[in-house]
């Protein structure tokens, strides 16, 4: 094979390699998504959460809510070998809620797995809160500290600027436009209280990004296979023109 060939074929595998890896770690973030969320209403907020590293587990995940426009009623989804820590501040102003005044909120919530627990390498966990009412916005931003069982964390508050790159640590947004399905479709939601089924859910995101994968991968493999068709040519071709 001539020298020219040989670096595109091996072009063409390092660029499938990296598009294919690229995509992985993309979609890995800690993202937050619901089916009923509005302005001015209640719903289930669902956060996915995806464990990155190769050898430490998730024990940890601390979201903080926002006070500047507090949810004046929250509670969370009881998850199994996980306790629920609420952490409320005082408002200064209060806030009126279904008239009623409201003098503190729940401004963070941490999930902490039991001892030998956790979100394990290649596993992600659901966190679902259900919460409002939610600002007159269309879409609303938290905060997110995933801990690891070697002491690291990974802390998810860098904000997402339209237009512009998405940040390595994103915060999670939650969308309260009606447009979440579409929006996070790559991410999946899971809402009990609607009947959706989180397991479904999950096997139809999966699929959608293994199929962006596969195709960016065989996209690689068309073109090896289209080098190494030149190159049969090309040697046929020698061999007939020295025969």
């Amino acid at each position: 094979m001539s020298r020219t060939l040989r670096r595109a074929a091996v072009l063409a595998v390092a660029t499938a390699t990296a598009l294919a890896a690229g995509t992985g770690i993309a979609s890995a973030h800690v993202r937050v998504s619901s089916d009923d969320a509005t302005p001015g209403g209640y719903g289930v907020m669902t956060f996915r959460v995806p464990n990155e590293s190769d050898t430490a587990s998730t024990v940890s995940l601390r979201i903080q809510l926002p006070t500047d426009t507090p949810l004046t009623f929250v509670q969370a989804e009881p998850v199994a070998g996980w306790t629920i820590t609420p952490t409320t501040t005082q408002l200064d102003p209060p806030v009126e809620a279904d008239g009623d005044t409201i003098t503190e909120a729940v401004s963070v919530v941490q999930f902490t797995a039991a001892d030998g627990g956790g979100i394990a390498p290649g596993q992600f966990q659901e966190f679902r809160l259900l919460g409002g009412p939610f600002p007159d916005a269309d879409s609303i931003s938290f905060s997110a500290v995933q801990t690891y069982s070697d002491g690291s964390e990974a802390a998810w508050i860098e904000p997402t600027v339209e237009g512009q790159t998405e940040p390595q640590y994103p915060a999670p947004v939650l969308s309260l436009t009606g447009s979440d399905a579409a929006a996070d479709d790559a991410h999946g939601s899971g809402d009990t209280s609607t009947g959706t089924d989180p397991a479904a859910t999950s096997t139809a995101d999966d699929g959608g990004d293994g199929l962006a994968v596969t195709a960016l991968v065989l996209g690689g493999l068309g073109l090896l296979a289209g080098l190494g068709g030149l190159f049969l040519g090309l040697s046929a071709r020698r061999r007939t023109v020295g025969g």
